[in-house]
């Protein structure tokens, strides 16, 4: 017997998203659940909680509209055919979903006979993996996040704990072969993607399973050849690195200590740790709980706090020690940051 798909109607208008549910009810198609949401907020939660096989989606709403839906859709590597329904005079926003994976369009007022041609062609040309509906965004998501992390940190018992795991999981599932090996190139991908985020050098295209899927007769032989993908892809990092199990965090506090009369900047470190900018500004203040720019600056500071204790040490050296080439500018900031002038502190410790 067929698997019905499941559907996900996307509208602020009720009586637009009641017509999309009475076309697809009647259709005639294999359709096994067909969800309604009112916003792409709403969209969002519904995806989340359950991945469905095609969203048709408002151009225009008034949160998110269809183009940000599309956008974040495509953004998550979620496996999702969206169709666009948009006004006559909106087709110039609708052309901006192309670059977000949209698959069709459809014209308000939506003709039944054109609907269903569009489903069709979704059902026809699907090539996402029925396998990962199987399994909730949060269960595919923490797995493929956990074996990245693994990666990333060049953890390699970890990484066997998580394939190990991740293998009798998936084994419970009772899939077919077709989606047992599309659910496992899903997670490659999932796993590819994640580390690209994070970073600067992309890493290769990871190899196709669904290609080779006829020489893989039983499940057995897709994991172990998952494992050996996602293993080719620790050892291309361990190369990156040298081997070097290092702490981007605490590399990166040493870099900037140690060139703190320069003035280093975020993308500077990043670079040198090998990581995405954006991804390592994040991870920064995620872990130290203060910006790149504040570590920097309460660092500039407090080693010229210590150069002020030495007599020896002229204001003018002292400032460009830590960055500054205009003492003015030095003196401003170090009185923003202590509440007192330079030489005010320099006066309390009985230095003339």
């Amino acid at each position: 017997m067929e698997k019905g798909y499941d559907v996900l109607i996307v509208d602020d208008e009720p009586i637009i998203r009641k017509g999309l549910k009475k076309m697809v009810e009647v259709s005639g198609r294999p359709i096994a659940e067909i969800r309604i949401a009112s916003s792409g907020e709403e969209a969002l939660e519904r995806i989340k909680e359950s991945l469905p096989h095609f969203v048709f989606t408002d151009i225009r709403m008034s949160d998110m509209d269809g183009i940000e839906l599309s956008k974040i859709i495509q953004q998550q590597g979620w496996p999702l055919q969206v169709v666009v329904i948009s006004g006559f005079g909106e087709f110039q926003y609708a052309q901006k979903c192309l670059s977000y994976g949209v698959k069709e369009f459809l014209l308000k007022p939506v003709r039944s006979d054109e609907f269903g041609r569009v489903l069709d062609k979704l059902i026809d040309g699907v090539g996402i993996s029925k396998a990962r509906i199987s399994l909730s965004m949060l269960e595919f998501d923490i797995g493929m996040e956990r074996i990245s992390d693994a990666i990333w940190y060049l953890n390699e018992d970890n990484l066997h704990s998580c394939l190990t795991d991740w293998k009798r999981y998936t084994v419970t599932l009772h899939l077919t072969m077709q989606d047992f090996i599309q659910l496992y190139q899903d997670g490659l991908d999932r796993v590819n993607k994640l580390l690209n985020q994070k970073d600067i050098y992309p890493f290769d295209k990871v190899p196709n399973l669904v290609s080779a899927s006829n020489a893989m007769l039983d499940e057995g032989l897709v994991c172990a050849h998952f494992e050996q993908s996602i293993f080719s892809i620790f050892q291309d990092l361990q190369r990156k690195r040298k081997g070097n199990v290092i702490d981007p965090i605490k590399a990166a506090k040493d870099y900037i200590e140690s060139h703190l009369n320069k003035e280093v900047s975020l993308e500077e470190v990043a670079v040198y740790l090998g990581l995405n900018p954006s991804y390592f500004s994040q991870l920064f203040k995620q872990t130290t709980r203060e910006t790149f720019v504040h570590f920097r600056m309460k660092k500039r500071m407090e080693r010229a706090q210590r150069l002020l204790h030495n007599a020896s040490h002229r204001m003018y050296d002292i400032a460009e020690e830590v960055g500054y080439t205009d003492y003015s500018h030095f003196a401003k900031t170090f009185k923003k940051w202590f509440g007192i002038s330079p030489t005010e502190y320099r006066s309390k410790l009985g230095i003339d």
